[in-house]
């Protein structure tokens, strides 16, 4: 079992994770983890693009007065004027790492960049790689970070927990506890090793993996919201998942996103008589806002008795539609299905985690030296309602502005204080009292209940009866968890197993809370909306699961 010392210990290694690694100061010692190869991840499957004022027809108040309003009064208007004050540069950054986006005439390097409209924008905003935009960044990016001497790079590892002075039992400091690195399992051996650093990030994405249906990759296990539950920061506004509206419905696709920007260049929402209906939910129709969206879709399923709808965009020219979607194309070709000829079976599935971890425009959590950056993060532009194409976007602001106060930092500490965390000394992981499993088909199991429970009792559509079933099933499950993982050596699905389930509880709790109808958070029970919008926040150690919201 090794023993690492590192400056910034990185967890995560998509868009925010790359990001801050590329901004840090070349003079930091990097660790940088990721869970697969260094550019798999949800980035890597993001396909729409990043919103931006890039057009002179747009405008900074109109993308924050869209941001505020698709975020249904909960967004925290001074984050996100400072995100979107912050795209340009952000956009910059990536064409000068290389990032090849699209233009308005293909053949025409020169040409304007080609900007696409989604749900929510009031212009066309976001720029784009064709419709695999996350794919050419993660890439480039990926690319960069492996020519850098001072980052070292760890594949297939999974953090199992932080390591605080608290857990050490070696005090906290007098202005509180501090992070000073994380036990991590290398998958590839099943070794557990030490990773110290003066500095913690997660940029571990979001939790969609806690439903039966999603869009995210089996990766996204909300494993940076669990940790830093674990270690005493405050977690937010865990109740509003995102639904994203049009995934592939086939028996053979798995997780596969129909990106929104089909609905942007004028894509059809059909039942199944082919007759469109968005216009009798929303005056914006298919544009509307994902949570409507997704509701509509959900409401119609649910009152036909079918099993998916259709998203129809045959009637463009079948060469417009190649250009602008060839990977879209290219992967329905594969099951049989030609968007330039015929509408394409969708369904809703679990896609962002609109809250998490709290922080501030630096990315600073709760806990001393310890940063969060990118889904994993509550920073309060998001709301109750992400706005599409809005999270690349938060994740390259919030990582530059991570590195900047890192890298400050650094400058700013006293030589004999910059790296405390090493004069701790840190025990091995302890396996002594443990045993290998003899029914890992528990682990199994228990995922699979998990999943299908939250499906059923914590969907687009809730009610107080239904969290409260959810709420019993989640506690009796974390009980068998906990003494699994008590008594046999951790394996990579235990630990996911163990953070699904604890983001699972963070949800039901917050859900339960919120005693209104609001953006993501629909429940029969309380359709309407309170006069005062109020995030709901959870601390450790609090269990008190009706009590009102708090605003912070």
């Amino acid at each position: 079992m090794a023993l690492y010392q590192h400056d910034v210990l990185i967890i995560g290694s998509g868009a925010a994770g790359l990001t801050l690694a590329l901004q840090l100061a070349p003079n930091l010692r990097v660790a940088l983890l990721s869970k697969l190869t260094l550019d798999e991840g949800s980035t890597l499957y993001a396909q729409g693009g990043i919103a931006a004022v890039l057009d002179q027809e747009d405008s900074i108040e109109s993308h924050v007065n869209d941001t505020l309003e698709t975020g249904a009064g909960l967004c925290n208007e001074d984050v996100v004027r400072f995100t979107v004050e912050n795209a340009r540069a952000s956009i910059d950054h990536l064409i000068e790492a290389g990032v090849n986006f699209s233009h308005t005439e293909p053949s025409d390097p020169d040409s304007p960049f080609h900007l696409t409209r989604e749900g929510g924008h009031s212009n066309r905003r976001v720029i784009h790689a064709a419709d695999a935009t996350g794919r050419e960044i993660e890439v480039t990016l990926s690319e960069q970070v492996r020519q850098q001497d001072n980052i070292d790079i760890f594949e297939n590892h999974i953090a199992i927990d932080l390591i605080t002075r608290s857990k050490l039992g070696a005090g906290k400091k007098p202005d509180g506890d501090r992070v000073i690195g994380g036990y991590i399992l290398d998958r590839t051996d099943d070794k557990i090793h030490t990773f110290q650093a003066n500095q913690v990030v997660l940029a571990t994405g979001g939790g969609s993996k806690v439903y039966l249906y999603t869009s995210n990759p089996d990766i996204s296990t909300g494993d940076g919201i669990a940790m830093a539950w674990r270690a005493g920061c405050r977690i937010a506004n865990m109740e509003f998942n995102q639904f994203h509206p049009t995934c592939l419905y086939h028996t053979q696709a798995k997780s596969f996103l129909i990106t929104e920007a089909v609905r942007g260049e004028g894509g059809k929402l059909l039942l199944p008589d082919m007759n469109p209906f968005m216009d009798h939910f929303d005056e914006r129709g298919e544009l509307a806002p994902r949570d409507i969206v997704a509701r509509a879709i959900d409401h119609e399923m649910k009152r036909l008795g079918v099993e998916h709808l259709y998203l129809d965009i045959s009637f463009k020219d079948p060469e417009f539609i190649r250009r602008h979607f060839p990977m879209v194309h290219e992967r329905l070709m594969r099951f049989g299905i030609d968007m330039t000829r015929e509408p394409i079976p969708v369904v809703p599935a679990a896609h962002y985690t609109c809250g998490g971890v709290m922080t501030d425009t630096c990315g600073k959590t709760d806990l001393d030296g310890l940063y969060a950056i990118g889904e994993v993060a509550h920073t309060g532009l998001h709301g109750a309602n992400r706005m599409a194409s809005n999270s690349l976007l938060e994740c390259l602001v919030f990582a530059s502005s991570a590195a900047r106060e890192i890298n400050q930092g650094e400058t700013d500490t006293p030589a004999q204080s910059k790296h405390e965390s090493a004069q701790i000394s840190i025990p091995p992981w302890d396996e002594s009292r443990v045993t290998d499993s003899d029914e890992e088909v528990v682990v199994s199991h228990n995922w699979d209940e998990l999943r299908r429970f939250m499906w059923d009792y914590v969907g687009i559509v809730r009610t107080t009866k239904r969290l409260e079933r959810a709420q019993r099933r989640i506690e009796l499950l974390q009980h068998e968890i906990a003494e699994y993982y008590s008594n046999f050596r951790i394996s990579n699905n235990l630990l996911e197993l163990r953070n699904l389930a604890q983001v699972a509880e963070l949800i039901i709790r917050s859900a339960l809370q919120r005693k209104e109808s609001r953006g993501l958070h629909y429940t029969l029970d309380y359709p309407d909306l309170l006069e005062s919008a109020e995030d709901t926040i959870l601390e450790p150690g609090s269990r008190s699961e009706n009590s009102k919201p708090t605003a912070e």
